[in-house]
């Protein structure tokens, strides 16, 4: 059985066709999957989600680094309050991204470092976000060393070199369909680094695998990015499901 680490199944691409995507991904063998928040509006919806599929849908609280605002303090207390109703497994989605816009860079660490005092506090892993940030984020990541700080680079695009490194702090590494993806240079980066630090993810409804690659991703996808990775490391599939799943349950606490 699958576990999808990362999927945004409650955004509006997903409006008219919701339960037929949970349904397929179950028909798929994902047994669950994980949503990462992504700003205050999307709370409600994937809420919402959760609560019609319980054991099945669970969701994680944070403010994406392209939906922070100049004055964030107001999104950190609605983070804040949710977070301490216990139900989330994860912070996230979390971090710096450079790739869109950098004028809020300073504001985007703030928020990160203010979040992951969140997690510490409430005992959760945090998902992080690095587009065009691996620097920034490991600056920030530095202050928290001995803190016994946990989880995942989630969407990764970095280098061995950088896999090892947050491999060396304590956190996962998050493949998604990328992996799929004729030049990504994932096929070269995986046989580096121990698969007991992998776990899988979609990133629904983005960057959805060969061959559906620029169609609407969704969860029932996510064995694509298993049968890749088992001919990279040339492991039959089931090891792979198996082990990257007992990952994410150790990771998530689920």
């Amino acid at each position: 059985m699958w576990i999808d680490t990362h999927t945004h199944i409650f955004s509006q691409q997903f409006d008219n066709d919701i339960d037929e995507a949970v349904s397929r991904a179950k028909e798929a063998g994902l047994d669950m999957l994980l949503l990462p928040n992504i700003d205050i509006d999307s709370i409600e919806p994937m809420n919402n989600l959760c609560e019609k599929y319980p054991d099945y849908c669970f969701p994680m609280m944070g403010i994406h680094p392209t939906s922070v605002e100049k004055d964030f303090s107001k999104q950190l207390l609605v983070i804040e309050s949710e977070l301490a109703k216990g139900k989330y497994c994860a912070v996230g989605e979390i971090g710096i991204d450079l790739y869109w816009d950098k004028t809020l860079v300073e504001e985007q660490k703030l928020v990160f470092a203010s979040q992951i005092d969140m997690a510490l506090k409430y005992n959760l892993p945090i998902v992080i976000h690095a587009r065009d940030s691996f620097d920034e984020i490991f600056e920030v990541l530095d202050n928290y060393k001995d803190r016994n700080l946990k989880g995942v680079f989630h969407s990764f695009t970095g280098s061995a070199e950088q896999a090892l490194k947050a491999i060396s702090m304590g956190f996962y590494i998050g493949i998604n369909g990328i992996v799929t993806f004729k030049n990504s240079g994932l096929d070269k980066i995986i046989p580096q680094i121990d698969i007991n630090s992998i776990i899988l993810e979609t990133d629904a409804p983005y960057l959805a695998p060969v061959p559906y690659r620029g169609k609407r991703n969704e969860s029932s996808y996510l064995p694509l990015i298993g049968s890749k990775i088992s001919d990279i490391l040339e492991i039959n599939e089931k090891k792979v499901a198996e082990i990257t799943s007992n990952n994410a349950r150790k990771l998530f606490n689920l």
